[in-house]
Parts: C-alpha cells; sequence; structure tokens
C-alpha cells in the first residue's frame, strides 16, 4: 500500500512536491477508507484525484512516479557502465542541472512501514537509503553515499557482495533484486506491481493485445453494460495480420538481426493471424452482433484498458495511476471507476487510484473526500506546485466544485474564473 511519493527536480517540478495518501482528521466519508496501522490516523485514502490547468504538472506529477519505478527496475539490467542516468531535470533554473533530482516513497508490505528513496544526477546515483518500521520505530537497512555503502544490522544476505557489483548508475535495490536478495525483492516487487495508464487514445489492437492470452474479465463486460454502451459479451476471432505490420516486419527483421548479430525470429501469432477481441451488441432479432474493436467507441476501447487493470488492482490490492481518467469518457464512467476503488465492498485489499483529470463533476461526487482532492499549478517560475485542498480551509457540505471554479483553490488556467482572463482571442 502507497502511503506517500516525493519527487524533487524532475521535469517541471523544482521544488520537493508531496502525494499523500495518510487521511486526515475531517469528518467526511469514512466507509471507502483503508484500515492502516503504520499511519497516525489509522487510514489510507483508496483513491487521491489531481486537478490543474493544462500545462501545470498534473502528468509530470504521476511521471515522477513512474520514473522512479523504471530506475528501481531497469538501472541495473539495463544500464550501460559509464552511460550516466537518464533523467529529466527541471529546465528552467539552470542550476537545477547540477543539482540532483530525488524520488522517495512510504509504503506498507504485510502491514509492514518503509521508506525507500534515491538521489540522482546526470553521472550517477549519489545517495540511496531503505528503513523499515516495525512496531514504529526506524530501522536502518542500508544507506549509500556515492559509492560508499552501510548497511544495517537488520538487512540479512550477501550485502557487500552485491554492493561490490552495483554500477555508480545502477541502484543497489535493482542490483540486490536482480542477484535474488531475498529481503529486498519484496521492495523492489511492490514497485514493479505499481500500473500506469497513459494513453489517451487507443487503438483496436491495443485493446486487443491485452487479452489475448487471458478472457476478457466478466466484471467488464458488466460495466460497459451499466454504462449502456450496448456491449453484452464479447468473443475471440483470429484475424489476418494487415500487410502493413507484415511489411513493417519484413524490414524490421535484417537490421535486428544485423544488430544481434544471428537470426532473429519476430512472431505476430501462427502464421500470419492474430487473435482478436470482438464485443457483441444485441441484434434486433435478440442475436449478438459482433464488431470489432475499432468499430467500437474511443470511450470504450479505453475502458476495456482501464477495467482490465482496475479489476486486477482490486484483486491484488495494487496501486493503478491513470493519467487524464477523463479522456473519452462520460464523468458518470469516470465516477463509477472511482466507486470501484472507494468502495469498501468491491476494494477487499487496499487498491489504490492516482489519477489526473480536468472533470471538475467528480468534485461533487458524495464517494470522495476532500481529502482526495488535489491541486497543481505553475508558479510565477515555471515550477509545479502540489498541494491538497485540505490545505484550504473548507467546510462539510461545501460545494467544492463551485469554490474550484470560482479560483477559490488556484489550480485554473490564467490563474482565476474565465471571466477575469480578459483578452482570449
Amino acid at each position: 500500500m502507497l502511503l506517500r511519493f516525493g519527487v524533487a527536480n524532475h521535469l517541471s517540478i523544482c521544488e520537493r512536491q508531496e502525494l499523500s495518501f495518510a487521511a486526515s482528521s475531517l469528518k467526511d466519508r469514512q466507509e471507502g477508507l483503508l484500515a492502516c496501522e503504520a499511519v497516525p490516523k489509522g487510514a489510507v485514502v483508496p483513491a487521491a484525484v489531481i486537478y490543474g490547468a493544462n500545462a501545470s504538472g498534473k502528468t509530470n506529477l504521476v511521471d515522477a512516479l513512474a520514473a522512479m519505478q523504471k530506475m528501481i527496475l531497469w538501472s541495473h539490467t539495463r544500464g550501460e557502465p559509464g552511460k550516466g542516468v537518464p533523467r529529466e531535470p527541471f529546465r528552467l533554473d539552470p542550476g537545477c542541472f547540477k543539482a540532483p533530482s530525488q524520488f522517495d516513497a512510504d509504503f506498507t508490505i504485510n502491514n509492514v512501514r518503509y521508506h525507500y528513496g534515491f538521489e540522482a544526477t546526470d553521472e550517477a546515483f549519489t545517495a540511496e537509503w531503505l528503513y523499515v518500521f516495525p512496531r514504529a520505530h526506524r530501522r536502518k537497512l542500508f544507506e549509500r553515499n556515492e559509492d560508499e555503502m552501510d548497511f544495517g544490522r537488520w538487512l540479512r544476505g550477501a550485502n557487500s557482495n552485491i554492493a561490490k557489483l552495483t554500477r555508480s548508475n545502477s541502484l543497489f535495490l535493482s542490483a540486490a533484486a536482480q542477484n535474488g536478495h531475498e529481503q529486498l525483492s519484496s521492495v523492489y516487487d511492490f514497485f514493479r506491481s505499481i500500473e500506469f495508464i497513459g494513453k489517451m487514445s487507443v487503438s483496436g489492437m491495443e485493446a486487443s493485445s491485452r487479452y489475448v492470452k487471458k478472457d476478457l474479465d466478466d466484471r467488464v463486460i458488466k460495466f460497459l453494460e451499466t454504462m449502456n454502451t450496448g456491449v453484452v459479451g464479447y468473443r475471440k476471432k483470429a484475424v489476418q495480420v494487415p500487410e502493413e505490420i507484415q511489411a513493417i516486419r519484413r524490414e524490421l527483421q535484417p537490421v535486428l538481426e544485423k544488430f544481434s548479430g544471428g537470426p532473429v525470429e519476430i512472431k505476430l501469432g501462427d502464421e500470419d493471424t492474430l487473435v482478436a477481441i470482438e464485443l457483441a451488441h444485441q441484434g434486433q432479432g435478440g442475436e449478438p452482433v459482433y464488431f470489432d474493436l475499432d468499430l467500437e467507441s474511443a470511450g470504450t476501447r479505453r475502458l476495456l484498458m482501464i477495467l482490465g487493470q482496475a479489476y486486477r488492482a482490486l484483486d491484488e490490492g495494487l496501486p493503478l495511476v491513470v493519467d487524464e481518467l477523463d479522456a473519452s469518457l462520460h464523468t458518470h464512467a469516470c465516477e463509477a471507476i472511482l466507486k470501484l476503488f472507494c468502495t469498501r465492498k468491491v476494494n477487499k485489499y487496499g487498491a489504490q487510484l492516482i489519477t489526473t483529470t480536468h472533470d471538475t463533476n467528480l468534485m461533487k461526487s458524495d464517494v470522495l473526500r476532500r481529502d482526495q482532492l488535489w491541486f497543481v499549478e505553475k508558479t510565477s517560475g515555471g515550477a509545479t506546485e502540489v498541494y491538497p485542498l485540505t490545505d484550504i480551509r473548507t467546510r462539510k457540505g461545501d460545494n467544492v466544485e463551485l469554490g474550484y471554479l470560482q479560483g477559490r483553490y488556484g489550480a485554473l488556467p490564467g490563474g482565476g474564473p474565465l471571466s477575469s482572463i480578459r483578452e482570449l482571442a
């Protein structure tokens, strides 16, 4: 379970910014809160909904968590010696090019809180740390300062040997997991479990590819029925690989063989066929009529993508990050997705949703608490600032949507309501 995430010096984020799931002391709706003994109030919120103007940095905030995940998963196996660390520092302040980027998170594994983080320059990871908090007392597992490692007595395993294998542009956590460190692999697995959905537009082939090796969840079909999409079922069907894709395969194969130094087989399926999903609609005569996904609406295709990941997160108690939840989706569909995470009867295992959106109608949803609403805006210097609604004095029952649109909470285009923007053309 994710408790908090912090980042500094990444894309439009200059100074340190944080996103927290810890429930506040507000007397708002209690039914959807997730029990967690590792936080002071004993509960965390199941979703964080992030608002802000275009280009304010909403996507950069969730991208920071994705960047942290990629460095943990791949810095040891995909990084090349002497090639430095791929990062994106804040570009509007020259001092940030030399300053390190920082990423850190608090989370729980088996109800025990952990705190992990690291700092990186273009050349190397300059700091890295991991602490565990059994019974609320902090224990150091390891600290890294440049190439020096300091291991706590609670960290078992071949720590020194793995430290020797850790390059300056590789995280120790990444190296430890790749070398079978049992105690640290669970931390690595936590970050690997976080799912991201960033695409605003999904093609039929992309949506189908998610379900080639698994069945489409019956709950997805039921959700689509409830949203009056007309979908009542589905089937899998073998389809011919389009000629343009076969042509790309023919052109790509010799290039891959040249760089790999041997024969390479690019498999698209059996022979020249692929498995595709077709959705069933009720025909006027009562029989199902099947449609290729490219004939479905953009919203239906995106729902297929989001719902498949959402139900997996709910079944396994995982964090899910969706950028622009409302892209191609009606506000009622967005609220229904939020309800999946914010209803304790459905969310039995502590799944969490982080999403950005422009849909202000969701602010009025009866499943959202005020401490689940976050805002992002740019400073005069072009840097992103992140803050929760709880930083602003509000009362239970306030029309939060109206207050936001009137400019009371900031994070609006032009810094205020539309009427204050005098020149639009």
